[in-house]
């Protein structure tokens, strides 16, 4: 059976755009770190499962998409450091660098997942992470243990906390180890800003050892099946 979801996936993308190439200073390796590393070995199988799965592979270094495109901070939606603390740029991207990535990218994004929102059939839309297993310097638990999954809400505004508590327990079911909600992260801007529109979570799967991304792949899979099931039945 086909999951009325949709699935999000903002940070698996590893590509440079050309224009760019010769700006950039990060390794293939600072990339990957930078990004959500095994989000397409976990997410990407479940495309076939769900009604609407939503990707990029542009990098989450160079452009981020759970950012807002106002957000120019230093880990804003163009970043000038990794979470690591690293430089990205040779040089800032000027203004006009700036707003060709989020023409180009940021914002048909943004609208794909506000046209597939209108559609009939959908549920529960999931932006779908994974996370460092203890806190980088940018982040709101430098060096902390992270637990094994984290489901954000936006504190409630973005999914209803009834949903969040099943979502959280058909994960726990699945899951070996801890599952919290809003803790370390609550949500980011794809959570918050479309969760006006329908009902959103933010799934955050932490890169530890405790599994492969084949194993958790299928376990993400049993918990929102498990979930959905329950949640339709209210």
């Amino acid at each position: 059976m086909t999951l009325p979801l949709l699935l999000s996936v903002p940070h698996a993308g590893t590509a440079v755009p050309g224009r760019l190439e010769g700006k950039f200073l990060l390794s293939g390796a600072q990339i990957a770190r930078d990004g959500d590393e095994f989000a397409r070995e976990i997410y990407a199988p479940l495309e076939s499962e769900v009604k609407c799965l939503v990707s990029t592979e542009i990098a989450r270094a160079v452009l981020d998409m759970n950012r807002a495109e106002e957000d120019m901070r230093k880990d804003g939606v163009v970043k000038t450091h990794t979470c690591w603390n690293e430089p990205i740029w040779k040089r800032p991207l000027d203004a006009n660098e700036i707003q060709w990535l989020i023409d180009t990218c940021h914002r048909p994004y943004h609208r794909r997942l506000s046209e597939l929102a209108q559609g009939r059939g959908l549920l529960l839309a999931v932006d779908c992470h994974t996370m460092a297993e203890y806190g980088p310097p940018v982040g709101p638990d430098p060096a902390g243990k992270r637990p094994q999954a984290c489901l954000g809400n936006a504190n409630g505004m973005s999914c209803p906390d009834e949903w969040s508590t099943i979502l959280q327990c058909a994960f726990q079911r699945h899951f070996p180890g801890e599952v919290t909600v809003n803790r370390p992260f609550s949500g980011g801007y794809i959570t918050r800003f479309h969760g006006t529109e329908m009902p959103w979570i933010q799934l955050e799967l932490s890169r530890g050892a405790f599994a492969t991304p084949e194993e958790k792949s299928r376990w993400v899979s049993a918990s929102l099946r498990d979930a959905v099931a329950q949640i339709a039945e209210l």
